[in-house]
């Protein structure tokens, strides 16, 4: 064999590529389903909150919504536009995880078996689906552990700087990095790590974060700290409690419940493997973490980013048991299945099936009533529900202003019970030349008809009751028609109203609702 061709078997099976070989078809597979089944109601929220630029938002910091300004700026509205980042990020994803396998000394197998493990996660097929602050909060989490990693790795201190940096950034994106470093915080006082307390350098980096992440505290200081109001009302009124055995269930089923033959090792890896013990650190960080959100009732996700550390930790004992047994035909087949049982059931967090397929999908494996939160659900689960009806209420919406007189015309605002709602009006509305929408839903509040004398409204949802102890008039005109969204979405009243008992100022701050 010449050089030539050793060097090339040598580019072919390096560490990189063997990361690449799974982070390839993952992208490929994004694309297909990257214009899903339309817009997703939080991406049309998105759309609104990247208008109205601030230091902060009732329901998340700043960050990914000056990045998806930016986007808009350069690359348009469009769903390939605004989920192109996402996609990118789900092949970044698995490629941090394979780095986090090559930096506990693994070699291709342990690389390749991480890598599968990372391609695995059923939920995350979704997350990496659409533009949120989601898909940021994954590579942030991912970027610290490696940092993390690096600094017991080489006992250089002077990292810490570089996590504060990037902690700070991953705070104004979204606060779940708090639960990062608290498990961390619990990791670093319960292992050998708990010299870094000692150094400068983490205090420096601790102080970076707060430097960063301040801005978005002066922010709800300022407004009445409705972030926390957010999460306490979202606790008692929205989000569906779970037990610890449901909570447990749920990470099973997230991840693949394949990938627990990696994930279970990796947690025995860092407590009880001689080499693992080094970084035992992560092993208290994910115990700690756990153990919080099940006392919190957390939704399965929330967990989802400290998982590659676990895959990578479990990998590495898994190639070396493998190899000590001299066993070779386990590992193409873990991987084949890991990967085979994601390829097999990624219909059901990833748009990738026709719609009536995906329901009849759904139906067969007993999912089309779940949800995370308190709401009756329709033939799709929440997440696909959510990217359906939008135009088509906002037409019907435009049929409504279209019976005005052109006096009225003039005098017309739009108002919406959810961000949903008036977010599609705002964006389709454009082309129907609709006046802009309004409603009391998290940050719109904050966003008020301010210079509007409106003496017509058109309403989307409500009671009829409710709706006229504000106005003289009020007469349904039609009816929203969505079989495949929210039940709640569909079959939703809409109004016309007419002559304010009150003035919008008066009425406004009735309609705040933070949810």
């Amino acid at each position: 064999m010449n050089k030539n061709a050793l060097l090339s078997k040598k580019f072919w099976l390096s560490d990189f590529m063997i990361m690449g070989y799974f982070a390839f078809p993952v992208l490929v597979l994004h694309l297909i389903a990257i214009k899903g089944y339309g817009y997703f109601r939080d991406e049309l929220y998105y759309f609104a909150c990247a208008n109205h630029l601030d230091f902060g938002y009732v329901d998340q910091p700043p960050l990914s919504l000056a990045l998806l300004k930016v986007i808009r700026i350069v690359l348009g509205d469009s769903l390939v536009a605004l989920r192109i980042l996402p996609v990118l990020s789900a092949a970044l994803f698995i490629f941090t995880a394979g780095l986090m396998a090559r930096e506990l000394g693994g070699k291709k197998f342990a690389i390749a078996l991480t890598c599968a493990a990372a391609f695995a996660p059923l939920g995350n097929f979704f997350l990496f689906n659409f533009y949120s602050m989601n898909f940021l909060d994954l590579l942030s989490w991912s970027a610290l552990i490696l940092v993390v990693l690096h600094i017991i790795k080489t006992g250089n201190p002077k990292y810490w700087l570089l996590f504060g940096l990037i902690a700070g950034l991953g705070l104004q994106n979204k606060i779940s990095v708090l639960f990062l470093g608290f498990g961390l915080a619990v990791g670093i006082l319960l292992s050998k790590e708990r010299k870094h307390l000692k150094s400068k350098y983490l205090w420096f980096g601790a102080g970076i974060a707060v430097l960063l992440f301040l801005p978005y505290i002066i922010w709800n200081m300022s407004h009445g700290w409705p972030a926390l109001e957010f999460i306490e009302n979202a606790s008692q009124y929205k989000n569906v409690p779970v037990n610890p055995i449901q909570f447990l269930l749920g990470q099973i089923l997230y991840n693949n419940p394949l990938t627990i033959l990696v994930w279970l090792p990796g947690l025995w890896y860092f407590f009880f493997n001689k080499e693992g013990k080094t970084y035992r650190l992560f092993g208290w960080t994910y115990l700690a973490i756990y153990i919080l959100f099940t006392i919190q009732h957390a939704k399965d996700y929330y967990l989802a980013g400290i998982y590659p550390i676990l895959f990578a930790g479990g990998a590495v004992l898994l190639e070396k048991r493998f190899e000590k047994l001299r066993r070779n035909w386990p590992k193409p087949v873990l991987i084949v299945l890991i990967i085979g049982a994601s390829l097999l059931l990624c219909p059901i967090t990833l748009p990738i099936l026709p719609v009536e397929t995906t329901a009849a999908f759904v139906k067969s494996l007993g999912l089309s009533g779940y949800a995370q939160e308190r709401q009756r659900m329709g033939p799709l689960p929440q997440h696909f529900a959510d990217m359906h009806g939008w135009e088509e209420m906002t037409e019907k919406v435009a049929k409504a202003y279209d019976s005005l007189s052109n006096e009225e015309k003039k005098s017309c605002i739009i108002y919406g019970t959810n961000y949903g709602d008036v977010s599609a009006v705002n964006f389709f509305g454009k082309k129907y030349g609709l006046p802009p929408a309004f409603s009391g839903h998290n940050s719109y509040f904050f966003w008020p008809p301010e210079g509007y004398t409106a003496d017509v409204i058109i309403l989307i949802g409500g009671s009829k009751e409710d709706h006229e102890k504000s106005l003289n008039s009020v007469i349904e005109v039609d009816r929203t028609d969505c079989p495949y969204c929210m039940p709640y979405e569909n079959n939703r009243p809409i109004y016309i109203g007419r002559g304010f008992k009150y003035s919008l100022e008066e009425i406004w701050p009735s309609v705040k609702d933070f949810i």
